[in-house]
């Protein structure tokens, strides 16, 4: 038998999540026996945390080339990064606060599941300012890989990335160590990945047959609440951006529909890079703009991720009943400002990121496993986003620096036969 023939891993999950479902629901029993499954996916995520944002932070910093010839071009991308991130982030803090979908789930969820704890425990690591702003940088950046804090390790990472850039020449070999480092931890990623249909067919197994199918109910809400939230995303905040910057939305949502079908397909930003690359070329913005601006973008601007992270994290504490006020949600927001910048576009990184800030902000990791059943779903969407977020921002920076060509961009029509050079 050929691997080949093996259905995609789209597929294969999609398939497990169904198996998973009829396993809880017909046999609850072995629905729980099989949990330990999904806790071992689990803890095969959170060992690749440290090395895969070490890596792909420290070369999205250092590895960009001359920092003196991209610098401003790089400070206004870091600029519009930080602008559009923070948006959705808010944008998926308001939705799941709005519609709050983990009550439907939160009526299912027993005591023995994991243990409710008070705001004022939540809060106790961040109580103040002054605190939370001691506690982001690390005595040891190996305890804070040991202790899974990612908010300590990105900050040490920052600052890493800068003196390496700031040698210069000197740091061309560590750069090119970590960009096999990421390379191989992208690759390590695939192999986890490979384990996704078991641990989502155990994880949605123990779920219902623990809290029995009215769990589901909380699914459909957190669903159509993220994609309805992107939506807004896309066709409202993207949508006056480029009415700002005089840039077509619809005639530039021509130009990437193939890579955005791509992104969603796969559920890789990866994989519609080099066609998202060739269309915004296409579509008037420079060579140099393109090759600094969507590479990057990949690392620091992924909007849909952003929007999922703030949304889950909340929706986990929905839950498990866990009141978090408003100060609190908002160091949970600074916190994913920082580490979703952390990890590049690859399946399921948000998984990554998701698992380190529930276990800093103390809510139950079983959140996390209760999400992996329609993580697929999710993916889809916020790796589509993510693709569309970085074609936008690279039309903002071209424009913001006078060479996006309009007469290219209103001849573009898309499709092979423009393709003469």
């Amino acid at each position: 038998m050929k691997w080949r023939h093996f259905p995609s891993l789209t597929v294969q999950i999609l398939i497990g999540l169904v198996i998973g479902i009829l396993i809880g629901w017909l046999e609850p029993g072995w629905g729980k026996t099989i949990k330990p499954m999904a806790d071992i996916f689990l803890r095969m995520i959170k060992m690749i945390i440290a090395p895969l944002i070490f890596s792909t932070l420290v070369i999205g910093i250092a590895g960009t080339g001359d920092f003196k010839k991209v610098g401003r071009i790089g400070l206004k991308a870091m600029l519009y990064f930080e602008i559009a991130t923070t948006i959705a982030l808010l944008i998926g803090l308001v939705t799941v606060n709005l519609f709050k979908p983990g009550q439907y789930i939160a009526q299912s969820v027993t005591q023995s599941s994991a243990p409710v704890q008070s705001a004022s425990s939540l809060v106790q690591a961040h109580k103040s300012g002054s605190e939370f702003l001691i506690n982001v940088f690390p005595t040891s950046v190996v305890d804070a890989m040991a202790r899974g804090d990612i908010l300590q390790l990105v900050i040490f990472s920052i600052f890493f990335g800068l003196a390496l850039a700031a040698i210069g020449k000197k740091g061309q070999p560590l750069v090119s160590v970590l960009n096999t480092v990421a390379e191989t931890m992208f690759r390590f990623t695939d192999f986890v990945m490979k384990f996704a249909p078991l641990g989502v067919m155990a994880a949605i197994a123990f779920t219902v047959g623990d809290k029995g199918l009215g769990v589901l109910k909380g699914y459909a809400s957190l669903v159509v609440c993220f994609y309805g939230a992107l939506v807004f995303f896309v066709g409202v905040v993207l949508f006056v951006v480029c009415a700002i910057i005089r840039v077509p939305f619809l005639r530039l949502f021509k130009a990437i529909r193939e890579p955005f079908t791509i992104a969603f397909t796969t559920a890789s930003s990866e994989a519609a890079l080099p066609t998202a690359m060739e269309m915004m070329e296409r579509f008037g913005c420079p060579r140099d703009i393109v090759g600094f601006v969507l590479p990057t973008g990949y690392s620091f601007n992924l909007d849909g991720a952003t929007l999922y992270l703030s949304l889950a994290s909340i929706f986990i504490a929905q839950v498990y009943g866990i009141p978090l006020d408003v100060k609190t949600q908002l160091a949970m927001m600074l916190t994913l400002m920082l580490t979703s910048k952390g990890v590049a576009g690859v399946p399921r990184a948000s998984l990554v990121i998701l698992a380190g800030t529930v276990a800093s902000f103390n809510l139950p990791m079983e959140g996390v496993a209760l999400l992996l059943g329609i993580d697929q779903i999710l993916d889809m969407g916020r790796t589509a986003t993510n693709v569309t977020g970085n074609c936008v921002a690279t039309a903002v920076v071209a424009r913001w620096e006078g060479v996006l060509d309009d007469a290219k961009m209103m001849a573009f029509e898309g499709g092979k036969k423009e393709i003469t050079k």
